[in-house]
């Protein structure tokens, strides 16, 4: 099985169109494209993979398992994995500064020297509440497409933690088709008493794409770092100083983008189809299969 129509495969998909009889006919996927662009330790860096959904159990037909809302959500989810172990405290200097502290000390796999690379504590004067600091961790990870998409960044709320985290993430959501820029984790600590205790290979994140057209599924990719994305890429970064609301910016955006910047790394072939590939037809074959059940006259 293919997954796009060979005819097809030079035409980039329509770009912030609205659907009509005119149009080609689109792939049955739509492509989103991951990348991590940086030149140091990419191996510490998880693929970004679709969240497993509730395996059917139990017989019963109204088992959670089998409900078509839970596997339609389930299906449009991918989570991103935590890539390092870190233990960080909040503490004020004798000036009531406020400073991140390494809890681990010198048992951090993370050297000192890189952390503070690598975990920010946003200015006080920008914290939305002045008792709830906000820490951010800038990560290499990209989202490219060519199709009209907006990314939702979202806290992992299908994983159980049996100490929860003393606050909440930062959730976020723009048009991945032009707007690329790195995700970031953010975070507004509620209880600073608490640490922020993150363990690799737990879920950091949850992607969930939203396509003009939901009945079609998404399916995320390995890309290729390209000229033409890095140079667009450049009247994206930092319009943030410069200006309050970027989403003033995307018509703009818009109309300088390129055709084309979605370079998947890989060309999938039938012989070749991936685990994402079949995890998303059985997500959806799961779906029918009880949307079928449900109302067998249809």
């Amino acid at each position: 099985m293919t997954d796009t129509d060979p005819a097809q495969a030079h035409v980039c998909p329509m770009h912030g169109e609205q659907p009509s009889a005119h149009m080609p006919t689109l792939p049955r996927f739509a492509d989103v494209g991951w990348i991590l662009d940086t030149d140091s330790a990419q191996l510490i860096w998880f693929e970004p993979k679709r969240v497993k959904t509730i395996k059917p159990e139990r017989m019963h037909a109204k088992s959670l398992a089998r409900c078509p809302a839970v596997l339609d959500n389930d299906s449009r989810l991918f989570e991103v994995l935590c890539p390092f172990d870190l233990e960080i405290g909040f503490r004020r200097d004798k000036d009531g500064k406020p400073t991140l502290v390494n809890l681990l000390g010198d048992q951090s796999p993370v050297r000192s020297s890189k952390l503070g690379q690598l975990i920010t504590l946003v200015s006080e004067s920008e914290w939305a509440n002045p008792a709830r600091p906000v820490v951010q961790i800038i990560t290499p990870y990209l989202v490219v497409t060519d199709e009209p998409v907006y990314v939702n960044q979202l806290p992992p709320f299908k994983h159980w933690r049996a100490k929860p985290l003393p606050g909440v993430m930062v959730c976020g959501r723009f048009p991945a088709d032009i707007w690329p820029r790195h995700l970031m984790w953010a975070f507004e600590w509620y209880d600073t008493l608490q640490p922020i205790s993150l363990r690799r290979g737990e879920p950091w994140w949850y992607l969930r794409f939203d396509h003009f057209d939901p009945s079609r599924p998404i399916r995320m990719i390995p890309a290729q770092m390209t000229e033409e994305l890095r140079e667009y890429m450049k009247g994206v970064r930092g319009v943030t100083n410069y200006v309050n609301q970027t989403y003033q910016l995307f018509q703009i955006a818009k109309e300088r983008r390129p055709v084309c910047l979605l370079s998947p790394k890989i060309q999938r072939t039938p012989s070749t189809e991936s685990a994402e590939t079949q995890a998303t037809i059985h997500a959806e074959a799961e779906l029918i299969a009880a949307q079928l059940k449900a109302h067998p006259h249809l």
